[in-house]
């Protein structure tokens, strides 16, 4: 169980880079704008790493209680299977916070590099 564990935290990690590299190319030209009037490269990491959190705590929110009723109804039905340890599932839903950041990291860190004079070109 703690290969699939790791596997879908992989995973995770994987569709959240994804997401967030696809949204940042899409936002070269407004993250150009932002830096010409006068947005520091702080500000910038602070805006991607803030839709990573937001996108995670959406998953999360949506999950935890999906994996909990899906716990309980399995509980019920099936010999052998445990209740879910409530701290447990909040270690994990911290990995897969941190993993989620870790990955946003790579297009904040592409977005406080763009120059708005190219940005401004791009497309």
């Amino acid at each position: 169980m703690a290969l699939f564990g790791c596997i879908a935290l992989a995973l995770s990690a994987t569709g959240v880079y994804g997401v967030l590299a696809e949204s940042v190319s899409r936002r070269i030209p407004e993250i150009g704008v932002r830096v010409a009037l006068g947005a520091d490269s702080r500000e910038i990491r602070k805006m991607v790493l803030g839709q990573a959190a937001r996108l995670s705590g959406i998953g999360i929110a949506l999950g935890i209680p999906i994996a909990l009723g899906v716990n309980r109804i399995m509980t019920t039905l099936l010999f052998g299977i445990v209740r879910m340890n409530i701290a447990l599932v909040a270690s994990f839903t911290l990995a897969l916070l941190v993993v989620a950041l870790a990955a946003a990291y790579v297009p904040a860190r592409k977005a406080m590099r763009v120059d708005p004079i190219v940005a401004l070109r791009y497309e």
